[in-house]
């Protein structure tokens, strides 16, 4: 029995949301996801936090001011984003502080693809 291939674009070397708990505290990961939520609280001095799903979960990625500055385009407008970033926990919520991050957009393209031409 064969499994069908799911048609969720997974980017290549990117941690799925649902294992987000095994690398330890500070490793460097990379993670996609559709944008749900970005978020720029007046009270968060500049940061910026997306809220990103995959097929396995959702995940928190904090955007310090410095690294928006040097993505702004992809943390604006992206709708598929890749971020590569450090693994942070704090009172039992894990977030990725970003370092990375990448538009990825274009490979929505395959969800509307016949089957067998992704």
């Amino acid at each position: 029995m064969t499994v069908p291939a799911s048609p969720w674009p997974r980017p290549p070397a990117c941690l799925p949301h649902a294992r987000l708990n095994e690398p330890p505290e500070g490793a460097r990961i990379c993670v996609a996801g559709l944008v749900l939520v970005r978020q720029r609280p007046g009270t968060a001095k500049g940061v910026i936090f997306l809220t990103l799903e995959d097929e396995t979960g959702v995940s928190n990625i904090v955007v310090w001011q410095n690294v928006y500055e040097r993505f702004r385009r992809a943390v604006i407008s992206g709708r598929l984003l890749r971020v590569t970033g450090r693994i942070q926990r704090e009172s039992g919520v894990v977030h990725v502080v970003a370092e990375h991050v990448e538009d990825i957009s274009a490979l929505l393209d395959r969800l509307t693809q016949p089957e067998g031409l992704a």
